[in-house]
């Protein structure tokens, strides 16, 4: 029997939706799940089959010592070199670089640098974070207090990324294309995130309002491209076992705010059939490798 880990982290106050369901479409299928934390010394990785990344969302705490963990791994989803390039948020300018529709996007490393956007409001955000902590939302004429919320990430090692508000996700929100072995499996729309003071920025994360949604043509095609420019950066011949591709809606057509290859949430609950389909690409792993 194949036996498959699921790695998760240590900080999360409840469980991942998304393990019991993919735990449990495993299992079915005959293989063996088990769930341990990536920073816990006494695992024994290579005991396992396969190292499946799920919910190590406080990897950002010690970047260097998570992708030094994922490359010493003999068999990881998503592969390790996927991983280290998409734990920095400066792959928006790979994905630019090759044509893919991104947000755009300047970087600071101290106040000095600060280049403020073309648009009534605007985000500064680390490029290495997940569940948009430290993410904050400026009005225009709030220059100082962008330029502080810089020097504060900069203090704690961060490079900050600077992006305009596009304001047309407030009434139409994010979406995000989730894909599982290639294949767009479902999607998701988000509430605009930093529109809602009541929003909790406590722990890994930050609340979100999540609901199914079907993705536009327009949205799949850049999701698409998107992942297509990811595999030829990092060299990869095959297709990742999952990818979510965060979209904002523009005047010209969806761009890419986020394109999450290392531990995205999946909402495998909003979609029927998505655990099982995620399970099977697993597999499909497991008899190749």
């Amino acid at each position: 029997m194949h036996h498959v880990v699921i790695a998760t982290c240590s900080g999360y106050p409840v469980a991942d939706e998304d393990q019991p369901l993919l735990t449990a479409a495993l299992e079915a299928l005959g293989v063996e799940a088990s769930t341990a934390v990536w920073s816990d010394a006494s695992v024994d990785w290579d005991r396992f089959d396969l190292v499946v990344i799920r919910s190590t969302w406080d990897y950002t705490k010690d970047l260097e010592g998570f992708r030094s963990w994922v490359g010493s791994l003999h068999a990881v989803c998503n592969p390790a070199a996927v991983v280290t390039w998409n734990t920095d948020k400066r792959y928006l300018d790979d994905l630019d670089r090759l044509g893919v529709p991104v947000i755009p996007t300047t970087y600071a490393r101290s106040a000095d640098e600060v280049v403020i956007p073309d648009a009534e409001r605007f985000v500064v955000k680390p490029t290495v974070g997940a569940g948009s902590l430290g993410a904050r939302r400026f009005e225009r004429h709030e220059v100082a207090e962008a330029r502080a919320h810089v020097e504060s990430l900069s203090i704690r090692g961060l490079e900050s990324m600077v992006q305009p508000y596009l304001e047309g996700v407030d009434a139409l929100g994010e979406t995000a294309v989730i894909i599982l072995d290639g294949t767009p499996s479902h999607a998701i729309g988000k509430a605009a995130l930093l529109g809602v003071s009541e929003t909790d920025r406590s722990g890994l994360f930050r609340s979100e309002s999540i609901r199914p949604r079907q993705a536009s043509a327009s949205e799949l095609e850049v999701a698409r491209r998107a992942l297509a420019a990811a595999l030829e950066v990092t060299g990869e011949d095959h297709a990742l076992l999952y990818a979510r591709v965060d979209l904002l809606p523009t005047p010209e057509g969806p761009v890419v705010i986020e394109l999450e290859l290392t531990e995205p949430s999946l909402f495998l609950r909003l979609a029927p059939g998505a655990a099982e389909r995620l399970a099977d690409a697993i597999v499909r792993r497991l008899e190749v490798g």
